[in-house]
Formats: C-alpha cells, sequence, structure tokens
C-alpha cells in the first residue's frame, strides 16, 4: 500500500485526513513539524508528502527545499487561502499540487490519488522521445540533455512527455490540466504557468526565447520538436 506522510501542526487536520487516506486502502505516517517530518522521510521513505506551508520552526517551504534537493518525491502542499506567495514559491521549488485551507478531505483524497497514479506509472510505457539534445524514458521516467540528467519533478516531467508526445497540437490551458493533473477546474491555471516556465528553464537554451514549448496567445501551449 503506497504510503503517505501528513505533515500538519494541527492534529485534528492530520486526524481527518488520515481517516480520508485510510479509507482509499493508503498507509498514514503523521508529523507534527519540520523536524519530525524530516525524521520520517529518511526512515520511511513514503511514496508522497502533504505538506502545510505552515509549520513551527522549519516551516514548509524550506521542508519543500530540503526534499526537492534529495529527490522528485511527490508533493501536495496545504496552504492559507491568499496566501498566492506561498503557493507560487512551492510550485516553484517543485510541488506537484497544492489545495488552499480550509479543504474538503474528500478533494484532497482524489487529488493523493491522481498524482499518486502518475507519479508511481504502474504500467509503465517503455517509450523515448527525443528532441533536440533532450531525451525522455518513459519507463525510468528520466530527462537527458546530452550526458546530463534534467532534474525535472514528476510533475514536470508528465507535462513534457505529454506536450512532447502530441508535437504541433495547440493544447488550452485547461485542456492540459485535465490531462496533465487531471482535473481542469480545481485548480487555476497560475499553477500551469508556473510549470511551463520552469520546464523551459530545464529544456530551452534560451528560456526567454522557447524554441520547444510555445505560447499560442489566446489558445495554449504547442510543443515544436
Amino acid at each position: 500500500m503506497p504510503r503517505v506522510l501528513v505533515v500538519d501542526d494541527e492534529p485534528i487536520v492530520r486526524d481527518v485526513v488520515a481517516r480520508y487516506l485510510n479509507r482509499d486502502g493508503h498507509t498514514v505516517l503523521e508529523a507534527g513539524d519540520g523536524e519530525t517530518a524530516r525524521a520520517l522521510l529518511e526512515r520511511e521513505q513514503p511514496e508522497l508528502v502533504v505538506l502545510d506551508v505552515m509549520l513551527p520552526g522549519t516551516d514548509g517551504l524550506e521542508l519543500m527545499r530540503w526534499i526537492r534537493a534529495r529527490g522528485d518525491l511527490p508533493v501536495i502542499l496545504l496552504t492559507a487561502r491568499g496566501d498566492e506567495s506561498d503557493r507560487i514559491v512551492g510550485l516553484e521549488l517543485g510541488a506537484d499540487d497544492y489545495i488552499t485551507k480550509p479543504f474538503s478531505p474528500r478533494e484532497l483524497a482524489a487529488r493523493v490519488r491522481t498524482v499518486l497514479r502518475r507519479a508511481l506509472q504502474i504500467n509503465r510505457p517503455t517509450e523515448t522521445l527525443e528532441f533536440g539534445e533532450v531525451r525522455l524514458d518513459a519507463g525510468n521516467r528520466e530527462a537527458t540533455s546530452g550526458n546530463a540528467r534534467l532534474r525535472l519533478t514528476a510533475k514536470e516531467f508528465d507535462l513534457l512527455w505529454f506536450l512532447a508526445s502530441n508535437p504541433n497540437h495547440v493544447f488550452s490551458r485547461e485542456q492540459l490540466m485535465e490531462r496533465v493533473w487531471g482535473y481542469a477546474a480545481a485548480l487555476d491555471t497560475g499553477t500551469l504557468t508556473v510549470h511551463v516556465r520552469r520546464v523551459r528553464e530545464k529544456i530551452e537554451p534560451d528560456p526567454s526565447r522557447p524554441r520547444h514549448i510555445e505560447t499560442v496567445w489566446g489558445s495554449g501551449y504547442r510543443f515544436r520538436p
């Protein structure tokens, strides 16, 4: 069963989230602060983290940096409603998703299912895609440029793979949210904007003048191989 680490300093929030995730068959680990979370991450190696931004001591964004420095573990951030800056910083640090407090536990459970389904890739394809010097390996979920490995988060890889798999096709922001995140209406498209920018920074020779991920003004995005 997938293990999910829930990091929140409010015991009632952890309890409610745990009950809903347990119903989906997840094993839930709990931490009330960043240091406890770090210890659990190193010892238990969960498959996903639900992480509150506002934590005592080591806050959620600092812990997010620590997680990303060590790999591509999927992370869903919990942020206070209206704290747009925290959400943007979290996404730029590589969070796969976010949900604002107060939130529906049922919606959070659905987000966990979606992120895990995409990240775990139970039926992994064995295909590869190449464009320019970039090579994508879906089986190993790895991206390389020349001999260098590109550090893409799980969601960044999913976005790039989907676009590169459908070259020259224009997708609206809503279509990309639906295809890559699994729910178009639940997230604002600022999430997509942040991820597109991060992917461009990693694959484009000049991100300010992208050759591969092209903005089609008024429509969405198109991938040029």
